[in-house]
């Protein structure tokens, strides 16, 4: 599999529990269920992490190394993985997943399927994005959108070619806490940053 950026990355170093086969069947008690899903909440997002991907197709998804060890011979099923996609999306506060999904589209048809894996939320991109901006003097200096994605400037960040959604979602996020003010059209957008 290909990353977000076409590269052949390393590859992924799964853990130990990856390897118990119970571990691909839900388990029916509460207790034991909420840390199953919490481990693969875990290999998830690090598995999408580590590959770059933000959006999540399970169809697509369900036949790749993160459901199906074939090693053991075992896979989750895609019922299972939407179960365990659904417990990421729900608050913390809820014994959920700390709102690590997220549907992309409600709307279609293939809506169920298509997952946003926050491995860090757009909030938390805001965070660094802001740190960054603060660290190399871009205050009051209007960036475009492509330079934030794409620049030389940008090469050594964590978000350096990320999905353009999520981006314009975590500067959003700065937007809206007063730290950044976006103009121009789609495609065409200028960021400054306060």
């Amino acid at each position: 599999m290909e990353t977000a950026l076409g590269q052949q990355p390393a590859p992924f170093p799964f853990p130990a529990r990856y390897s118990f086969p119970p571990f691909f069947s839900i388990q029916p008690n509460d207790a034991t269920r909420g840390v199953q899903f919490k481990e693969w909440s875990s290999i998830i997002q690090s598995w999408c992490r580590h590959h770059r991907i933000y959006k999540l197709n399970l169809v697509e998804a369900i036949e790749s190394q993160l459901f199906r060890n074939t090693t053991i011979k075992k896979q989750l099923s895609l019922n299972d993985a939407r179960a365990v996609l659904e417990w990421m999306s729900k608050p913390e506060e809820e014994r959920g997943g700390g709102r690590r999904a997220e549907l992309v589209d409600t709307n279609s048809k293939t809506a169920a399927w298509i997952w946003w894996v926050w491995w860090r939320r757009p909030e938390e991109w805001a965070e660094i994005i802001g740190d960054w901006i603060d660290r190399t003097g871009q205050k009051n200096v209007v960036l475009t959108f492509y330079e934030l994605l794409e620049g030389e400037a940008t090469v050594s960040q964590e978000w350096h070619g990320m999905d353009p959604e999520v981006m314009m979602k975590s500067l959003n996020v700065l937007v809206k806490q007063g730290k950044a003010q976006i103009f121009g059209n789609e495609g065409q957008e200028g960021i400054k940053f306060f």
